[in-house]
C-alpha cells in the first residue's frame, strides 16, 4: 500500500492549485480517502474526505474553496484548491483506509477518523 502526493507549489494568494494522490498496491475504490494538512507548529487537521460512494465532507476552513474528488480507474485522489489564502500554507497529506462510510467524514472543525495509510506529504505555500 503506497500513497504518493504531488502538485504542491508556491502560489500567490487568490490563486489555485490541484493536488494529486496516486495510490498503488491495492484497489482503492472501496476505501475512505482524505486530505489533511499540517502547518508549522500546529497539529495535523482534516481538510476533506470522500467515501467509497463519492460522498464528500469538508472542514469549514476550506468549504466552498476546495473540492475533493477521485478517479477510481486511475486510483488517484485529487484536491482542487481555489481562492488560496496564506493560512492554507501547510504540508498536505493524503490518506486511505477501509473506514465505514458513516465514519468517513472530516468534521467542520477538521477532526477525522484514524487512517492507516499515509503519503509522505507535499508542501503548499501561499504568499
Amino acid at each position: 500500500v503506497q500513497l504518493v502526493e504531488s502538485g504542491g507549489a508556491s502560489v500567490q494568494a487568490g490563486g489555485s492549485l490541484t493536488l494529486s494522490c496516486t495510490a498503488s498496491g491495492h484497489t482503492y475504490s472501496s476505501y475512505c480517502m482524505g486530505w489533511f494538512r499540517q502547518a508549522p507548529g500546529k497539529e495535523r487537521e482534516g481538510v476533506a474526505a470522500i467515501d467509497s460512494d463519492g460522498s464528500t465532507s469538508y472542514a469549514d476552513s476550506v468549504k466552498g474553496r476546495f473540492t475533493i474528488s477521485k478517479d477510481n480507474a486511475k486510483n488517484t485522489l485529487y484536491l482542487q484548491m481555489n481562492s488560496l489564502k496564506p493560512e492554507d500554507t501547510a504540508v498536505y497529506y493524503c490518506a486511505a483506509d477501509l473506514i465505514p462510510r458513516s465514519w468517513c467524514v472530516v468534521t467542520a472543525t477538521g477532526d477525522y477518523p484514524d487512517f492507516g495509510y499515509w503519503g509522505q506529504g507535499t508542501q503548499v505555500t501561499v504568499s
